[in-house]
Order: C-alpha cells, then structure tokens, then sequence
C-alpha cells in the first residue's frame, strides 16, 4: 500500500491543492520509521521524529511565527493555523501510530497558547524548539476534582512580590514523561460563589523548575501521561500567560481549535479497522466460502463504511468552516464550538463501533493482544473522553443551537426570551 485514504481524497471539495500536497507526503513509506518507533514504544523517540525529519510539527504553528502556511494570507491571521492539515495529519497518523497522534496532538495543546496569547520573548524562547521536536509541550489543565467541571480547579497562583507561587495539583496530563515546558492553568482569584466561573490565569512553566513534582501514569495503550505536583513553585510575572483571569478564554480558545481534529484521529483509526476487518473477511473461509460472502458481514461493512463517510464529511466541514470563516472585528478566527462539538462527537464514537465491528468480525483473534484491531479497541477509547468527553459535546450542541434558534425568533415571539 503506497497511500493511505484520507478525507482529502474522498471530499475534495473541503480541501485545497495545499491540502492534496500535505496529503501525497502522508504514505506509509515516509511514515514507516515513525510507525517502527510507536511499535517500539519509544515516545521520546517519536516526538522527535515528528519534528524532524518529518517536520510534521510545522503545522501546529502559524506562518507569521515560522510555521506552516495557512493559505489564508490576511494580515489579522498572525495566530491562525490551518485546521484542515491537522485533520489530515492527525487522520494518517490515527491509521499509522495513534501514540504518534496523541504526541502530536498534545504538542498542538501545549505550544498554541504561546502563539495565542505569549509575550514575543515566550514565542522566541518556545517555539522554535516546538517546530524541531526538541522542545515538547504539555497542556496542564485537569485535576482530581476539576475536568469537565473546570470551575472546580483547585491550583492556585498567589502573588509574591514580582511572581508568583503556585500549588496545586494536575492529573491525566498528556506528555508529561516527555514534555520541557508545562502550560499550567491556575486559580488567581477567590473561589467562585454559587456555581460562579473561577479566575483562571496561565502560566508558562519549565517542567524542572524547582517545585514541580512528576509522575508517569500506567495505561492500557502507550500514551506518554502522568500526574504534576506544584508545591511553592515560584514563577516570575513574565511567565504568565496573556492577562490576568484570562485562562479560561485562552484554554476554550484552544481546546476549540484542535477538538476537531480529534474527530480526524478517529477517522484515522476508524479505516484502518475497516480496512482490516476487509482484508480479514474476504481471506478468512467458513463453510466453504469467504466470510464476505456471508450477508450479515456484508451488511456490517456497509455500515461501518457509511458511518466512517459521515464522520468524515463532520470532520471535514468543521475544518473547512473554521479556517474560511469570515473573522471578527478583533481578527480572531470565528468561533465553530457548535461543529466541532458534532464532529469531535459523531467521529469519535462512531470509530468505536466501527472498530468493535472489526473485532467481531475478527473472532477470537480479534481479542489476542498484539493484533492490530485489539489494539484499535484499546486506542481508540481515550478520544470518547479526552478533549471534553461526548457528554460535554452534547452540551455545547445544544447550547450552540438554542442560542441559534433564540437569535433567529422575533423580539416579541414566545420563546424569545424565555419568559413567555
């Protein structure tokens, strides 16, 4: 097999020649040494190579900076990126090497608060070292009693003098075995009162700075994850992120950029099953004859293939949208919550089906650790709950279209406000 199937080929319509490029470079073969170290399970190994050679991290940050192209040229876009290559990025490495993905992907969380909201000393110092793969990044957001609930976080970052200190602890933070620098997301203000939003300022963080404690979390597939401390670690003022309190702006900014490509990694992951179970029905014989041939696995194709179709085209429209979107006054990219949300929802839990598919059709090899749709069954489950889990993506659908429908009724029709 010399090229993967990617949404660029099958909806040509949401891409352009860009697009077809970054696509053409995406074969097996110029992945084949990335896919030997994600077998091996060498992480460190992997998140450089996704650097360099492949210089795959380009796409992470915006031209302006030194990144890739976006193809949109506008003098506001300083801070965009093109969100239709990291769908096609993450949905090659989704088929490749998921740990290859979830790298990539954390790298994308951890860098892109600097594009967004860092000083130009923070871009200079940072992002270089994310462009080559020698510098990794974590996006340090979750805690024990803070995840889709991120008003309940807990750490916390007083003032002292010209600093700050801060305290506190995360968990599940994806690159943590890996990552140089930490954007740790820290409670500056008195704690919310009655289901109030607390104020949520970021930090840029050296992961060895004195006071920052880490530990590698186990998990059942190799994702380089694992738990942060701070205890008394003192950051100066010019470590913060973008103003004060405007943490949680800045995370919802970046979380929305790169949520739909974890529809795309899905995507990835989804045909790769497909594909698999394909090549497994029509050589495995029961009865005499090709299990393709048998009805009840023809219809299972047909629905995993379809299914995988439409969680393309969600993906695909997602990205288009966010990347051609006319941008506000203010120059930031219009926001996409409400696509996003379906697409990083549709995709991802139709890819389980379609993978628990290819198990069954797989028999009782499907379960023997080590084949490849075991490990899918295991790989994809994470993307159900990391980046907002479906429940969270149900609740900003329909929110997103209850605010829409709201702003499409006259003033004085029933429902208007609520009230009526």
């Amino acid at each position: 097999m010399s090229r993967l199937a990617l949404s660029s080929d099958e909806l040509p319509l949401f891409f352009e020649e860009r697009h077809a490029a970054l696509a053409a470079r995406l074969t097996p073969e110029a992945l084949a040494q990335l896919a030997r170290l994600a077998e091996a399970r060498d992480a460190a190994a992997v998140a450089r190579c996704l650097g360099e050679p492949l210089g795959l991290y380009a796409h992470l940050v915006p031209e302006a900076l030194g990144g890739a192209p976006s193809g949109r040229g506008l003098p506001a876009d300083a801070t965009a990126i093109d969100v239709r290559s990291l769908v096609l990025i993450r949905e090659a490495l989704g088929q490749v090497a998921p740990l290859a993905d979830a790298i990539f992907a954390v790298q994308g969380l951890g860098s892109y608060p600097i594009v967004l909201a860092g000083s130009d000393a923070q871009r200079r110092a940072i992002l270089p070292g994310v462009l080559s793969g020698r510098r990794i990044g974590a996006f340090a957001l979750t805690e024990p009693e803070a995840g889709s609930d991120v008003a309940s976080l807990r750490t916390e970052a007083r003032r002292d003098g010209d600093g700050w200190i801060l305290d506190g602890e995360k968990v599940l933070i994806s690159n943590v075995p890996l990552a140089h620098h930490l954007v740790v997301f820290a409670r500056t203000g008195a704690p919310p009162r009655d289901g109030g939003r607390a104020e949520i300022t970021a930090f840029l963080v050296d992961s060895g700075a004195e006071g920052v404690a880490s530990e590698p979390l186990p998990m059942s597939v190799p994702h380089p994850i694992g738990r942060l401390r701070f205890e008394g670690c003192r950051v100066p003022d010019s470590a913060r992120l973008g103003e004060v309190g405007g943490g949680f702006k800045l995370a919802m900014r970046t979380l929305d950029t790169f949520r739909i490509s974890v529809g795309a990694a899905a995507n990835g992951m989804a045909a790769r099953a497909l594909r698999e179970a394909i090549a497994h029905v029509t050589r495995r014989r029961q009865f005499g004859a090709p299990l393709s041939e048998q009805q009840m696995v023809r219809a299972y194709l047909a629905e995993m293939a379809t299914e995988l179709d439409a969680a393309r085209l969600l993906v695909a429209r997602a990205a288009h949208k966010r990347d051609t979107a006319p941008e506000k006054a203010a120059g930031a990219p219009a926001r996409v919550s409400t696509e996003a949300a379906m697409a990083k929802m549709f995709a991802t839990e139709a890819a389980q089906r379609i993978i628990d598919r290819a198990v069954q059709l797989h028999g009782g090899m499907g379960v023997i650790e080590g084949t490849e749709v075991e490990r899918l069954y295991r790989e994809i489950r994470p993307l159900r709950i990391y980046e907002g889990t479906t429940e969270i993506q149900k609740l900003i659908i329909a929110k997103g279209i209850l605010e829409r429908a709201a702003a499409e009724l006259p003033a004085d029709e029933p429902g208007r406000d609520g009230a009526r």
